[in-house]
C-alpha cells in the first residue's frame, strides 16, 4: 500500500474542499465534504499511477506562517 500526503483547503466562496499532493503534477481535486475529497484524490491518484506518472520524490515537510509588515 502506497502512502500519499495531500494539502487540504476550503474555497470560503465556494465552501468545497481543494486538496492536491504536492510533487505529484494532476494529484488535485475537490469535494463537498473531506470524505468526498478524499475519494476523489483516491482515484486521481490510482489514474495517474495506472498512466503511470509518478510523483517527484519529495517528502511534505509542513507549512510555515509568514509575516508582512
Amino acid at each position: 500500500m502506497k502512502m500519499f500526503t495531500a494539502v487540504i483547503e476550503r474555497d470560503v466562496d465556494t465552501s468545497l474542499y481543494v486538496g492536491y499532493v504536492p510533487g505529484f503534477v494532476g494529484a488535485h481535486s475537490q469535494g463537498e465534504t473531506l470524505d468526498e475529497l478524499r475519494e476523489n484524490l483516491r482515484e486521481v491518484i490510482e489514474m495517474l499511477l495506472e498512466d503511470q506518472v509518478l510523483p517527484s520524490r519529495s517528502e511534505f515537510v509542513g507549512t510555515q506562517m509568514i509575516a508582512i509588515a
